[in-house]
């Protein structure tokens, strides 16, 4: 059965040790909640999407693995920013994803629902952010997001993906770069 960028992203979380992920389900991250069903990873519903990342802050400071949160695009995101910047700024290692509407609508002020004209920019400003804009693009992106968590000084770190690139068939993983 072919699985879907969203599905392997869930496998590569599960793959690099990840048990626990906390988040509000919505239309831009259906793909990760199908993932995490028949996943080892245990899911923790949150209220609001800033708590969902101070949930995955904690998780972090008292687990010492990294947090990882899945919101939705626009309002999602910028709910979770404070929380993000509190790791920053206390050195917390924290995975936020989050969903970005369809890599053709990006920059175009269409009105799509939660858009905003680049939420990545406004991410990092205080994080490094990566898209993944192809099947290809996963491993690689995941690789680069745990180095920054485990490796470097710790602090947030965001991936973000287009709602037109989860569902799209997605080959198995590598297994994670050590």
């Amino acid at each position: 059965m072919t699985r879907t960028v969203g599905e392997r992203l869930v496998e590569g979380l599960a793959a690099r040790g990840v048990r626990v992920v906390f988040g509000i389900p919505g239309v831009h991250t259906v793909e990760l909640y199908r993932g995490l069903s028949g996943s080892p990873i245990r899911h923790v519903t949150a209220r609001h999407e800033q708590g969902c990342a101070f949930m995955a802050d904690g998780y972090a400071r008292v687990s010492g693995q990294p947090g990882v949160a899945f919101v939705i695009t626009g309002p999602g995101l910028t709910n979770a920013l404070t929380a993000m910047a509190q790791s920053r700024e206390d050195s917390v290692p924290v995975l936020i994803i989050s969903g970005v509407n369809r890599r053709n609508s990006l920059g175009c002020g269409l009105g799509l629902l939660h858009e905003l004209p680049d939420q990545a920019a406004m991410v990092r400003t205080l994080c490094p952010s990566r898209q993944i804009t192809e099947p290809a693009d996963l491993g690689p992106v995941l690789d680069w997001a745990f180095d920054l968590l485990t490796n470097t000084r710790p602090g947030p770190v965001h991936i973000e993906v287009p709602t037109d690139v989860m569902p799209l068939p997605c080959p198995a993983l590598p297994d994670p770069a050590p």
